[in-house]
């Protein structure tokens, strides 16, 4: 069994994967965790269900036919603007979110969390 002894509050615990627990909104490393925010709304998007309602908004459908390991959304079938993802939305690192922004001005932005 591997992992991390973490202190913190009186309480010692195991912590399998450190780089993925927060301690005070960074990880292990000391940088704070992002987050994307819908510009219009002041909105975190925690999940693909958000972020879809989003990018439909803007004219953004999801794209089926590519990588099924990926999520993958198309503004349409004339634009080569593609925006892929990670299947599941825990896996959705700062380059994607940036890339969301970049593809989709001024709709969302990356805070700090």
């Amino acid at each position: 069994m591997g992992g991390v002894w973490m202190f913190k509050d009186g309480v010692t615990r195991l912590v399998e994967n450190p780089l993925a627990e927060p301690v005070d909104n960074r990880n292990m490393t000391g940088v704070r965790r992002k987050v994307l925010v819908h510009v219009a709304t002041n909105e975190a998007i925690t999940n693909y269900d958000q972020l879809e309602q989003r990018l439909r908004e803007k004219g953004w459908t999801r794209y089926y036919a590519g990588d099924s390991n990926l999520r993958q959304y198309h503004k349409s079938d004339s634009s080569n603007d593609l925006i892929s993802l990670p299947k599941s939305f825990a896996y959705i690192k700062t380059m994607h979110m940036y890339d969301i922004v970049v593809k989709v001005p001024n709709s969302f932005s990356v805070r700090d969390s």
